[in-house]
């Protein structure tokens, strides 16, 4: 089943359940799913619906951190359902060691050997963890073997 069609499942269990934050989410993850749709002309693969909520899901957690330096608490509290609920549709993360094994496992692969190799690694470390992993992580991780 497609993102679009488990969106859209989703959608009217929650009308149903009158769950109006939930519901507005879910929207949301549609709108931006289906605008990637038209703007790439075909079906989305399942690797253009992960970097779909990949980018949704990054918004979010970006406009959560501002929204905690302001101070903002009913707006945090709103963000991390959305979050919780962008996350549900994500594959399934790796952990911290699964991230640095084949982060070391790509070092070893293209022979990195000096953080002046950052750019190599991780252009060959993001299509391998393409939503599986956050970014950040691996850049900190990439960082870190590459230094030592």
């Amino acid at each position: 089943m497609s993102l679009l069609e488990t969106l859209q499942k989703d959608m009217i269990a929650a009308m149903k359940a009158k769950d109006k934050e939930k519901l507005s989410t879910i929207r949301m993850l549609k709108a931006a799913a289906t605008n990637e749709k038209i703007s790439l002309g075909h079906d989305l693969t399942s690797d253009e619906e992960v970097s779909v909520l990949s980018r949704e899901l990054k918004q979010r957690k970006d406009s959560l951190s501002e929204y905690e330096v302001a101070d903002r608490p009913d707006t945090v509290a709103s963000l991390k359902n959305e979050i919780k609920i962008v996350e549900s549709y994500m594959p399934a993360q790796l952990s911290e060691d699964e991230v640095k094994q084949i982060v070391a496992e790509t070092i070893a692969d293209i022979h990195a050997e000096s953080p002046s190799d950052f750019g190599k690694v991780m252009g060959a470390v993001m299509p391998k963890l393409k939503g599986q992993a956050d970014g950040k992580l691996v850049n900190s991780t990439v960082k870190d073997l590459l230094s030592n």
